[in-house]
């Protein structure tokens, strides 16, 4: 899979300098140095060899902060859909790590919010791609 959006799919596909593993928990960090809660951690190639099957890495954190979530979900319902949100951090055939994410402007017009809420965890996701040591 190309990493580059073809056309405007709403997600963002930002190149990491490190490992998946070590991207992974460099955003868990980040995520709860700034008060947000990580839900959960798929980690979805050990699923893939779990059942007999091989896939490069790839890991889905699920994260948020249920005070700023819950009522926006309130007031739009179909934003469930997308919260808590989610950041998939994989590797690509050519060996490259990604994190990608949607946007949060999409995450906006699709459900009709009167602004983006969602900047600040766009922020963090961008710091954790372009994290060097």
């Amino acid at each position: 899979m190309d990493a580059t959006n073809q056309h405007d799919t709403g997600i963002d596909n930002l190149v990491c300098s490190h490992a998946v593993a070590e991207t992974v928990a460099h955003l868990e960090t980040l995520l709860r140095a700034q008060g947000l809660t990580v839900f959960a951690r798929l980690d979805q190639a050990a699923e893939a060899r779990a059942v007999g099957l091989s896939m490069r890495p790839m890991v889905l954190v699920i994260f948020g902060d249920p005070k700023a979530g819950t009522p926006l979900m309130q007031r739009y319902p179909s934003l469930a859909v997308d919260l808590p949100l989610k950041a998939l951090v994989w590797e690509s055939a050519d060996g490259k790590t990604w994190i990608s994410h949607n946007r949060p402007d999409f995450l906006q017009a699709r459900h009709g919010l009167e602004a983006p809420p969602f900047e600040k965890a766009g922020q963090l996701l961008k710091a954790a791609a372009q994290w060097t040591t």
